[in-house]
């Protein structure tokens, strides 16, 4: 059984779902102003392949997650920059022109990273009657009020708050924690907006009709809206980076079960900060690190992904490039150990059975991706035949998603063809027939250079393997110390 390291309970549980054999799954998406930066993305990566481990351990995944394209605020409060306002200034566009080519660039990042797509992808802005209707609810049961045409969420009904840990409460304080302003329309100071009417930003684009004037809804009431309309009032699993613990889970929390009625998710899955040697890699300074920019120095999109699944999820990682290009070299040798591979056999699944062990239980132990990849390496160190190491590589793949068959054939392709290149260079081929018909000879030069290149890899058994084919095509061939010659 999985075994998980819930934020609620500070434990590693057994995961247990709400209903035998099938999880429901949320996780919190990106707000589409900018680029992800790649400590955004580390948490997508980590957060891709708990999904398909859970999908390896046989259970049927249903997976959301939303996309913030309305504003989102750095604060509680109706305080802090807009991030969508932000981006639409920034570049001269409408909020929804932004959203859209934000929103793209995203999925492009989660392609290239090999970061599956979650079966429901829910813009926000698609979702404002469900809004509505959650914070209609909440009224009407007496955990919210309108207060200088906001509604807010009541905090003082709850028997909790701060169900993460115990002592956030000093981070509400008024000038603790980066936007935390003083609200007088609050009851509280750790009641939260559900909806906007009266703003500080007047020129807000986006707005809607609602029953307390127009306006626009809170940060946190969109999750907990589209988790419980899309994947029912029982979750199993909710996930994020670390800092969304709080303020924005346990408002998620707070107004799910109350408007539930129930307690509404048990297991709570976050990812620590990827940090630089400066501190937490953020994109309010306006300086963060992006795919595309790894790409521009020559990194490939995979070597990242295999840097962050060697680190535990629960541990911060420290970005550098020597770091990042330690983990491109470990991954061009894991590459090449497997183009080494020969495909021809039979897989053997009782020699298999202990390793597949290996890699499930590294999985099952709270995600223990570093243990995974080490189960990889001693599926290349043991003594099996290649075509079964080959069969486990794939099986492994299915969740680390690093294309690491493709790329192996890929670098095979590419070692045979520079050994061809380097025959070709060292030898000439004659034909002793004048008369030859041109594609017939073409085809035997390409069969004679692959077969030197064969020899030159001392993979004889293929060179053979050619020379047999070339005699049953009516050609003799006759090697030299000067190169080879056919008729």
């Amino acid at each position: 059984m999985m075994k998980l390291y819930n934020s609620l309970t500070h434990t590693k549980d057994d995961f247990i779902t709400h209903e035998p054999g099938k999880c429901t799954m949320y996780t919190c998406g990106p707000t589409v102003y900018h680029f992800a930066h790649i400590g955004n993305l580390r948490t997508y990566i980590m957060e891709d392949v708990l999904e398909k481990a859970l999908r390896y351990s046989g259970l049927d995944v249903k997976r959301c997650m939303n996309i913030t394209d309305v504003g989102h605020l750095t604060s509680d409060a109706d305080t802090g920059e807009d991030k969508m306002l932000k981006g639409a200034r920034r570049e001269h566009k409408t909020v929804m022109q932004i959203a859209e080519f934000y929103t793209e660039a995203f999925f492009k990042d989660c392609k290239k990273l090999n970061i599956s797509v979650p079966e429901f992808v829910v813009p926000a802005t698609s979702r404002i009657d469900d809004f509505i209707e959650m914070v209609t609810v909440l009224l009407e049961k007496g955990y919210a009020y309108t207060a200088n045409g906001n509604v807010y969420f009541d905090t003082s009904r709850l028997g909790e708050y701060y169900v993460f840990n115990k002592h956030e409460a000093e981070n509400l304080e008024i000038g603790v924690r980066e936007g935390v302003e003083e609200d007088t329309a609050k009851k509280n100071k750790t009641d939260f907006v559900l909806w906007f009417t009266k703003s500080k930003f007047e020129d807000q684009e986006l707005k809607w009709d609602s029953p307390w004037g127009t306006g626009y809804p809170g940060w946190h009431i969109e999750c907990s809206a589209i988790s419980v309309k899309t994947l029912g009032e029982y979750l199993d699993l909710h996930c994020g980076g670390i800092d969304n613990a709080f303020p924005h889970h346990t408002n998620e929390i707070a107004q799910s079960e109350a408007y539930l009625g129930h307690k509404w998710c048990s297991q709570w899955f976050h990812v620590h900060h990827l940090n630089t040697n400066s501190g937490k890699m953020s994109k309010s300074s306006g300086e963060f690190l992006t795919l595309s920019l790894l790409e521009d120095k020559g990194y490939d999109p995979l070597v990242y992904r295999f840097f962050c699944i060697q680190s535990h999820y629960r541990k911060s990682l420290v970005f550098s490039w020597e770091g990042l290009d330690g983990a491109a070299a470990a991954y061009g040798k894991l590459v090449a150990k497997i183009a080494a591979l020969d495909p021809a056999g039979d897989i053997d699944e009782e020699g298999s059975a202990p390793l597949k062990s290996s890699f499930a239980s590294a999985l099952e132990n709270d995600l223990n991706t570093s243990l995974a990849v080490t189960a990889l390496y001693d599926v290349l160190k043991s003594g099996l035949n290649d075509a079964t190491k080959l069969s486990l590589v794939s099986d492994f793949d299915k969740v680390l998603s690093l294309d690491l068959i493709k790329k192996a054939e890929t670098a095979r392709k590419a070692a045979e063809k520079k050994a061809q290149a380097e025959a070709s260079d060292e030898f000439t081929v004659t034909c002793n027939r004048e008369n030859a018909d041109e594609a017939f000879a073409a085809a035997v030069r390409d069969l004679l250079l692959e077969r030197a290149g064969a020899k030159k890899k001392k993979d004889f058994a293929r060179a053979d393997e050619i020379r047999n084919r070339l005699t049953e095509m009516g050609v003799t061939i006759v090697d030299s110390k000067n190169g080879v010659s056919w008729s």
